[in-house]
């Protein structure tokens, strides 16, 4: 098996890999690291996240970098802060007995001033988000002349957050550069298109098939009705008594709402959601990573780059629209190694999709049925057995209390005490799941189906159902319901907003998809925004009046006469 000394890095590397317990490379390490070193040759290096994609561009950009000088060498550009601050962390790591070697995050949500400060005092590698790092170079508070290596790190999630044209503005700016890293789990049409007009001759890589699901991750399905979709995630959660994990869901209201109806029944669990502050984020975040938190239920934006080592389960309280998503949300299970399992919550008129999803992702997903409330009480009580009996006594004077004990429960049973442990830990459960119902979406008897019209009609009318839902599914981003209405915005391109970004921006303060926009035309200090117009009210209502920089949003109808604030 390949070491990696064997790859031809540099001693003071493979001294900090073996201190961290890293002797035999991943798959997209053992092939990526021997052609980046010689640090001339453009490369594609498709894997799912979780696989090292990290120390396979870290370690060759630690080895080929002059420590010497002291101006940017090599820039790394990924979607978010969270992951931002994890390469850093790593690449420290690994350059621990590298002396002269400086590593820099620029992220949104944290000082410039202190970040500005940062990169004047030397850096050879700066670790950057799209929009902090054109801050920086508009504000020519950062040269990037001298750059040598561009690495895009979750290039697909940076182009699904709209970030193409920043990425574009930025290897612009980047004239000296030798060559272009682009690290990716799946490959759509937009990187192809970027690599192709950016990169010379890249050299692919891919680990794994494309679109291919972990193989570390059980794929599971539950099928049940739209209004049994939250008693649905409540019996799985109660069913996996040692989970830690993340919930998905399509909106930043169903994030908070779900959080609150749960931390009200008693869970340990917050949202992650585009309406928190960074210090807010920050906090959440940190009450994951350390457990205080058991689950985290957050949107498919404010999750972008989550990096948190031991989730057990990914709960997908709705399906979402792309199966690149699909792939993104199971990959925070199931990583270095470890076994996973990604639940999916699916509606009667959400299996088109649902196959859709199984079938471009290559794998097997398994149906199961909700566990009863029989079944989730038996769950539990094992459990608890299985923790009862690892407690550890050997420490603590417990002999002292014995006698007592004993004395306090002379006439009691043994039976009887366990009896009263169960009842203890086990009555809120058993009285919520007293009378529980059975929450599967069963098949109709067919004397049923036939009251029902349309769908007891046999094979022809299960077809024309099959056909309405696939036409429902395959009519959402057709733009259709009414044409499209004019918004006028006081936003533009002199509050540092580039047309992908601004895109971003809107469609996460309103909830929207991209689907529902039209044209967007934006100048210096406005913007106009095409929008169906059964849409228009929610996008208006979304950000008329919110702050951005300090400064009021105005948002009307761009036919209404001018910039008048909504009513």
């Amino acid at each position: 098996m390949t070491t990696f000394e064997a790859l031809g890095i540099d001693a003071r590397l493979i001294q900090a890999t073996d201190e961290l317990g890293y002797v035999n490379p991943t798959a997209i390490q053992e092939q990526a690291i021997p052609i980046l070193l010689s640090g001339t040759k453009d490369f594609i290096g498709l894997a799912q996240t979780g696989t090292g994609k990290t120390a396979a561009f870290g370690l060759p950009l630690l080895h080929i970098i002059d420590a010497a000088a002291r101006h940017p060498q090599a820039l790394v550009v990924c979607p978010t802060r969270e992951l931002c601050m994890q390469i850093v962390k790593e690449i420290e790591l690994f350059k621990k007995y590298m002396s002269g070697v400086s590593v820099v995050a620029v992220y949104g949500g944290a000082s410039i001033g202190l970040q500005i400060r940062d990169l004047k005092r030397g850096v050879q590698i700066i670790v950057a988000t799209p929009g902090r790092l054109i801050d920086l170079i508009e504000r020519k508070a950062i040269n990037l002349e001298q750059i040598k290596y561009v690495v895009l790190d979750e290039a697909d999630e940076m182009l699904n957050m709209g970030f193409q044209d920043d990425i574009e503005f930025i290897l612009k700016n980047t004239p000296a550069r030798e060559s272009t890293w682009l690290f990716s789990a799946t490959m759509p049409a937009e990187i192809r298109k970027v690599s192709k007009k950016y990169m010379k001759d890249p050299k692919e890589v891919t680990v794994g098939k494309i679109n291919t699901a972990n193989k570390s991750i059980d794929h599971q399905y539950y099928v049940t009705t739209a209004q049994h979709r939250y008693e649905t995630l409540k019996r799985i959660i109660d069913f996996n008594p040692g989970i830690y994990g993340i919930i998905f869901t399509r909106t930043k209201l169903d994030a908070q709402e779900i959080s609150e109806r749960l931390t009200r029944e008693g869970y340990d669990i917050d949202a992650l959601h585009g309406d928190l502050t960074q210090q807010q984020r920050d906090k959440v975040m940190g009450q994951f990573r350390d457990k205080s938190l058991q689950l985290l239920i957050a949107t498919d934006v404010a999750a972008r780059g989550i990096d948190v080592v031991g989730i057990t389960h990914v709960i997908n309280y709705e399906l979402p629209d792309d199966v690149e998503i699909y792939t993104h949300r199971s990959g925070r299970t199931g990583r270095a190694g470890n076994q996973g399992i990604c639940i999916s919550i699916v509606h009667a008129k959400e299996m088109y999709k649902f196959k859709q999803i199984e079938r471009i992702n290559n794998s097997q997903f398994h149906k199961l049925d909700i566990p009863s409330g029989k079944d989730v009480c038996r769950k539990q009580f094992f459990h608890f057995m299985d923790k009862l009996l690892s407690m550890d006594i050997s420490h603590g004077d417990y002999e002292t209390y014995v006698p007592m004990l004993a004395e306090k429960f002379a006439e009691v049973s043994k039976e009887d005490v366990l009896k009263r442990v169960a009842a203890m830990e086990f009555d809120r459960f058993l009285k919520y799941y007293e009378n529980s119902e059975d929450l599967n979406l069963r098949e109709r008897s067919r004397k049923d189906a036939g009251d029902r019209g349309e769908a007891g009609r046999g094979r022809e009318g299960r077809e024309r159902i099959g056909a309405r839902e696939r036409n429902e599914y395959a009519g959402r981003s057709s733009g259709g319901g009414g044409g499209y209405t004019r918004l006028f915005v006081n936003l533009g391109t002199k509050d540092g907003f580039f047309k992908a970004s601004f895109l971003q921006f809107i469609l996460d303060m309103s909830d929207l998809k991209k689907e529902a926009l039209g044209k967007i035309d934006m100048k210096d200090m406005n913007s106009w925004i095409e929008i169906e117009r059964g849409a228009a009210q929610q996008m208006i209502r979304s950000l008329d009046g919110k702050k951005y920089k300090g400064r009021s949003i105005r948002m009307n109808d761009a036919d209404s006469g001018g910039p008048r604030r909504a009513v």
